[in-house]
Protein backbone atom coordinates (compact mmCIF):
# COMPACT_ATOMS: atom_id res chain seq x y z
CA UNK A 1 0.00 0.00 0.00
CA UNK A 2 1.95 3.27 -0.84
CA UNK A 3 -0.41 5.29 1.60
CA UNK A 4 -2.63 7.04 -1.33
CA UNK A 5 -6.03 7.64 -1.38
CA UNK A 6 -7.96 5.88 -3.84
CA UNK A 7 -9.33 8.79 -6.41
CA UNK A 8 -12.54 9.72 -6.11
CA UNK A 9 -14.90 8.44 -8.71
CA UNK A 10 -17.89 10.22 -9.89
CA UNK A 11 -21.12 8.50 -8.49
CA UNK A 12 -24.04 8.21 -11.07
CA UNK A 13 -27.53 6.89 -10.01
CA UNK A 14 -28.37 3.71 -11.87
CA UNK A 15 -30.24 4.76 -15.01
CA UNK A 16 -33.14 2.77 -15.94
CA UNK A 17 -32.12 0.77 -18.70
CA UNK A 18 -34.72 0.21 -21.86
CA UNK A 19 -35.33 -2.67 -23.30
CA UNK A 20 -37.76 -2.81 -26.25
CA UNK A 21 -38.82 -6.30 -26.75
CA UNK A 22 -39.03 -7.28 -30.57
CA UNK A 23 -43.21 -6.98 -30.49
CA UNK A 24 -43.34 -3.80 -28.46
CA UNK A 25 -42.96 -0.36 -29.60
CA UNK A 26 -44.67 2.58 -30.73
CA UNK A 27 -46.11 1.56 -34.37
CA UNK A 28 -46.33 4.13 -37.05
CA UNK A 29 -47.57 3.39 -40.31
CA UNK A 30 -46.99 5.75 -43.19
CA UNK A 31 -48.06 4.80 -46.75
CA UNK A 32 -46.45 1.36 -47.43
CA UNK A 33 -43.71 1.94 -44.76
CA UNK A 34 -44.02 0.52 -41.09
CA UNK A 35 -42.04 1.90 -38.51
CA UNK A 36 -41.08 1.16 -35.18
CA UNK A 37 -39.90 3.19 -32.24
CA UNK A 38 -37.52 2.21 -30.21
CA UNK A 39 -35.95 4.94 -28.51
CA UNK A 40 -37.61 8.56 -29.00
CA UNK A 41 -35.20 10.18 -27.28
CA UNK A 42 -36.87 9.65 -23.18
CA UNK A 43 -34.21 7.82 -22.58
CA UNK A 44 -31.52 9.47 -23.52
CA UNK A 45 -32.17 12.79 -22.46
CA UNK A 46 -33.16 14.09 -26.27
CA UNK A 47 -29.69 12.90 -27.27
CA UNK A 48 -30.63 9.97 -29.44
CA UNK A 49 -33.85 8.45 -31.23
CA UNK A 50 -33.74 4.78 -32.89
CA UNK A 51 -36.53 3.02 -35.46
CA UNK A 52 -36.89 0.22 -36.93
CA UNK A 53 -38.51 0.87 -40.60
CA UNK A 54 -39.81 -1.85 -42.92
CA UNK A 55 -40.10 -0.68 -46.40
CA UNK A 56 -42.18 -2.24 -48.43
CA UNK A 57 -41.38 -3.47 -52.48
CA UNK A 58 -41.11 -0.68 -54.67
CA UNK A 59 -41.75 2.20 -52.23
CA UNK A 60 -40.50 5.50 -52.71
CA UNK A 61 -39.27 7.20 -49.77
CA UNK A 62 -39.57 10.91 -48.59
CA UNK A 63 -38.80 13.79 -51.06
CA UNK A 64 -35.42 14.27 -51.29
CA UNK A 65 -34.59 16.85 -48.08
CA UNK A 66 -31.72 18.23 -45.79
CA UNK A 67 -32.05 18.78 -42.13
CA UNK A 68 -30.36 21.75 -40.44
CA UNK A 69 -29.89 20.36 -37.15
CA UNK A 70 -29.76 16.49 -36.89
CA UNK A 71 -27.89 13.65 -38.04
CA UNK A 72 -29.45 10.34 -39.34
CA UNK A 73 -28.24 7.22 -39.80
CA UNK A 74 -29.50 4.15 -41.40
CA UNK A 75 -28.42 0.44 -40.91
CA UNK A 76 -29.18 -1.76 -43.39
CA UNK A 77 -30.56 -5.43 -41.88
CA UNK A 78 -32.12 -6.85 -45.01
CA UNK A 79 -32.97 -6.24 -48.79
CA UNK A 80 -31.14 -3.36 -50.42
CA UNK A 81 -32.40 0.42 -49.62
CA UNK A 82 -31.26 2.85 -52.67
CA UNK A 83 -29.94 6.37 -51.16
CA UNK A 84 -29.85 9.80 -53.25
CA UNK A 85 -27.40 12.41 -51.88
CA UNK A 86 -27.81 15.28 -54.45
CA UNK A 87 -27.16 14.01 -58.14
CA UNK A 88 -25.67 10.41 -56.60
CA UNK A 89 -27.58 7.06 -55.94
CA UNK A 90 -25.80 4.20 -53.49
CA UNK A 91 -27.36 1.04 -53.74
CA UNK A 92 -26.94 -0.25 -50.20
CA UNK A 93 -27.20 -4.02 -49.37
CA UNK A 94 -28.15 -5.78 -45.69
CA UNK A 95 -25.03 -4.81 -43.75
CA UNK A 96 -25.02 -1.23 -45.13
CA UNK A 97 -24.44 1.44 -42.87
CA UNK A 98 -25.23 5.14 -44.28
CA UNK A 99 -24.48 8.35 -42.02
CA UNK A 100 -26.22 11.38 -43.54
CA UNK A 101 -24.65 14.66 -41.80
CA UNK A 102 -26.90 18.05 -41.16
CA UNK A 103 -27.61 20.09 -44.72
CA UNK A 104 -26.82 16.62 -47.10
CA UNK A 105 -29.78 16.44 -49.43
CA UNK A 106 -30.92 13.27 -49.10
CA UNK A 107 -33.44 10.41 -49.77
CA UNK A 108 -33.72 6.35 -49.73
CA UNK A 109 -36.22 3.86 -51.45
CA UNK A 110 -36.89 0.76 -52.03
CA UNK A 111 -36.62 -0.50 -55.53
CA UNK A 112 -36.60 -3.89 -55.27
CA UNK A 113 -39.04 -6.69 -54.88
CA UNK A 114 -38.95 -7.79 -51.82
CA UNK A 115 -39.26 -5.77 -48.66
CA UNK A 116 -36.11 -3.80 -47.30
CA UNK A 117 -35.43 -3.09 -43.33
CA UNK A 118 -33.46 -0.52 -41.61
CA UNK A 119 -32.45 0.59 -38.44
CA UNK A 120 -32.27 4.76 -38.45
CA UNK A 121 -30.64 6.58 -35.69
CA UNK A 122 -31.38 10.28 -34.96
CA UNK A 123 -29.26 12.92 -32.92
CA UNK A 124 -30.88 14.84 -31.48
CA UNK A 125 -33.60 12.59 -30.82
CA UNK A 126 -36.59 14.90 -31.16
CA UNK A 127 -37.04 14.42 -35.15
CA UNK A 128 -39.30 11.09 -34.52
CA UNK A 129 -42.24 13.02 -33.89
CA UNK A 130 -42.01 14.53 -37.15
CA UNK A 131 -43.13 11.07 -38.16
CA UNK A 132 -45.95 10.74 -35.10
CA UNK A 133 -46.95 14.47 -36.91
CA UNK A 134 -47.30 12.76 -40.08
CA UNK A 135 -49.44 10.07 -39.15
CA UNK A 136 -51.40 12.17 -37.56
CA UNK A 137 -51.74 14.32 -40.45
CA UNK A 138 -53.09 11.16 -42.38
CA UNK A 139 -55.49 9.95 -39.63
CA UNK A 140 -57.27 13.17 -39.86
CA UNK A 141 -58.05 12.63 -43.42
CA UNK A 142 -55.49 15.57 -44.65
CA UNK A 143 -53.71 15.00 -47.80
CA UNK A 144 -49.92 14.22 -48.15
CA UNK A 145 -49.14 16.96 -50.49
CA UNK A 146 -46.10 18.43 -50.76
CA UNK A 147 -46.76 21.29 -49.07
CA UNK A 148 -48.60 19.56 -46.34
CA UNK A 149 -45.40 17.77 -45.74
CA UNK A 150 -42.68 20.94 -46.00
CA UNK A 151 -44.71 22.65 -43.44
CA UNK A 152 -44.52 19.13 -40.94
CA UNK A 153 -41.00 19.08 -42.04
CA UNK A 154 -40.17 23.18 -41.55
CA UNK A 155 -41.48 22.16 -37.72
CA UNK A 156 -38.46 20.29 -37.41
CA UNK A 157 -35.26 22.10 -38.97
CA UNK A 158 -35.94 20.42 -42.16
CA UNK A 159 -36.68 21.28 -45.97
CA UNK A 160 -37.82 19.85 -48.85
CA UNK A 161 -34.76 19.84 -51.67
CA UNK A 162 -36.36 21.09 -55.37
CA UNK A 163 -32.73 20.67 -57.38
CA UNK A 164 -30.24 19.04 -54.97
CA UNK A 165 -27.01 20.34 -56.69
Amino acid sequence: MTGEAEPQRPHHPAAAVSVVGPDDGEVIVLGTTRMRVLEDGRHTGGRLAVTESVLAPHTQGPPQHRHAAHDEGFRILSGTVRFTVGDAHYDAPEGTFVLVPPGTPHTFANLSDRPAVMLSTFTPGRYVQYFRDLRDLLADGGPLTSQANAAVMSRYATEPVADPS
